[in-house]
């Protein structure tokens, strides 16, 4: 087994609910009529066991690569895609970590996002970013699991979505690290 493997169904629609993040205490009435965004995100390693994250740095904050699966793509091909585009990266997945379902009031979205774990499939490369994401300063930098928990903790922006993206990535960062045997699971 190579780090970054976890034994774990392939059942992207029913995986484990890890989070709800609901900081504006969106009412039950109020979220039926949000409109559901689903993403598929990975916690990706590289060979020596280091995690991409990605650098939002005119915003001041890190994040895990992905980002919206589009109509007729599914959770595994987007999250192909959205690697290559933002880390420049293939991958192969190794199993699946869990999901965190966000609500947004000021969007009126529901995000439901999948996590899965992953490795480099090939050399590092070149992302192709979209141009909101080289206006917003993304850059790729790969750390150690501990240290990703710890800069995403530290992190601070005035970016709205930052605080649901902070608890969404720190609960996938944090599980893994569990999985790895390298940290508790406390604050998800």
């Amino acid at each position: 087994r190579q780090r970054g493997d976890f034994l774990l169904p392939w059942l992207p629609y029913r995986m484990q609910l890890l989070a709800t993040i609901n900081p504006e205490q969106v009412a039950v009435e109020a979220e039926k009529k949000f409109r559901l965004r689903q993403a598929a995100r990975a916690v990706v390693f590289d060979a020596d066991g280091n995690i991409a994250l990605l650098h939002v740095t005119k915003l001041g904050y890190h994040k895990l690569p992905g980002g919206g699966i589009k109509p007729n793509e599914d959770t595994v091909a987007s999250l192909r895609r959205e690697c290559l585009e933002e880390i420049g990266c293939r991958i192969e997945i190794t199993g699946e970590l869990g999901r965190v379902i966000e609500f947004r009031q000021r969007y009126h979205i529901r995000q439901e996002s999948f996590c899965y774990l992953a490795r480099l499939a090939g050399a590092k490369g070149v992302p192709q970013l979209t141009e909101d994401e080289v206006r917003d300063g993304f850059v790729t930098v790969w750390l150690p699991i501990l240290q990703a928990i710890e800069m995403v903790a530290s992190d601070r922006s005035d970016d709205y979505p930052w605080p649901f993206i902070q608890a969404r990535d720190l609960t996938f960062l944090r599980v893994t690290s569990a999985h790895l045997g390298k940290g508790p699971t406390h604050m998800l």
